[in-house]
């Protein structure tokens, strides 16, 4: 998947069915859904063992997280 040059669609939280397609229950996580339908989000580890949370910056330094 390549992300450079892709615009973001929206920022939602997981489906239930998406989920389920990691095996994991859902528990409110992020997805970042590009216009060309791909998807990225948060996993607890490497290993994809559960959803994780995703955190930035602002310009101005502040932290915010999504949820």
């Amino acid at each position: 998947m390549e992300l450079k040059g892709q615009k973001v669609k929206t920022v939602r939280a997981m489906t239930n069915a998406e989920a389920a397609k990691e095996g994991w229950d859902n528990e409110n996580t992020s997805v970042i859904e590009f216009e060309s339908g791909d998807r990225v989000y948060a996993s607890r580890d490497s290993e994809g063992n559960g959803p994780g949370s995703l955190f930035g910056q602002t310009k101005q330094g502040q932290t915010v997280g999504f949820s």
